[in-house]
């Protein structure tokens, strides 16, 4: 199940990329998450209605809101990274995001990384860095940027894990929509331009993909622990890869090739189950 539920929201985050791509091309970043967090709101309103609304009542307000501006925040580093350097590199880059999660899932959440989980990451890790092959001289602030949003995406991932053993999924993407949008409103009026047609279509796929990308994540942690959910994520790196290839004409080489077969490798040795925990003498 978690498997089926990851398969959905690889499927979105590629819609995501190139949508973000198109609508940065004329929006500034606070209005693209402002509107989408409106759009997202509108398309949840008939599940919460239908489940009724003690269905998003919460006692842990504000580790949901310590959560969600900590995504806000590596949200826009995101969107903003997408405006600078290629797609491939922007998604690359985001996989850093899993040794921030599986160390802060272990330190403060209990899970535990057995050596094939910890061979995942480091395959995951070691095909990332095969894929970007950073240049040297001066490091281009869009890796920067692509990379602060990595470390906040791993800490909200660890969050997000903490809030699914009490709240549903529901819950989890209602209070991400409704902090968001209270975080973004200020800077949104400050900086709002009317889009343009063209830009309103990127920016409602934006909102409806983005809403129920997080409601598979958010369901998919439900099934298993983070350090397995979000090494599967990794298949969004050659994904992507091959995405701005067809589409914006992004090289695809045989670095790319070979970081895509190592990061396939250490999600298949992730796959493997544990060995059960023996049971001790008189229980």
């Amino acid at each position: 199940m978690a498997a089926l539920w990851m398969a959905g929201w690889l499927s979105l985050m590629l819609v995501m990329v190139v949508a973000g791509r198109e609508a940065t091309r004329e929006m500034n970043v606070f209005e693209l998450m402002e509107i989408r967090c409106v759009i997202g709101f509108l398309l949840l309103l008939p599940l919460v209605y239908r489940n009724g609304f003690a269905s998003v009542a919460t006692k842990r307000l504000p580790q949901h809101i310590a959560r969600n501006l900590v995504h806000y925040g590596a949200q826009l580093g995101w969107f903003f990274a997408l405006t600078l350097i290629p797609i491939a590199q922007v998604v690359a880059l985001e996989f850093t995001m899993p040794v921030w999660t599986a160390i802060l899932a272990a330190t403060f959440l209990g899970e535990r990384i057995t050596g094939w989980k910890m061979t995942a990451i480091v395959l995951g890790i070691v095909g990332v860095i095969i894929i970007v092959r950073p240049a040297t001289g001066e490091v281009n602030p869009g890796q920067l940027i692509a990379l602060a949003a990595a470390v906040g995406f791993g800490a909200s991932m660890a969050l997000v894990k903490s809030l699914t053993r009490t709240e549903s999924a529901l819950a989890v993407i209602f209070w991400m929509i409704v902090v968001q949008a209270a975080a973004g409103f200020l800077p949104t009026l400050y900086v709002w331009t009317w889009p343009s047609a063209y830009v309103w279509f990127w920016v409602t796929v934006i909102g409806i993909v983005g809403t129920f990308s997080h409601y598979c994540l958010a369901s998919a942690m439900r099934y298993a622990d983070a350090t397995i959910v979000v090494p599967m994520d990794f298949l969004r790196v050659p994904l992507t890869a091959t995405v701005g290839w067809l589409l914006y004409a992004e090289r695809l080489d045989a670095y790319t090739v070979i970081g895509a077969a190592l990061i396939l490798t250490g999600n298949l040795l992730n796959l493997k189950p544990s060995a059960p925990v023996p049971a001790r003498a008189g229980t």
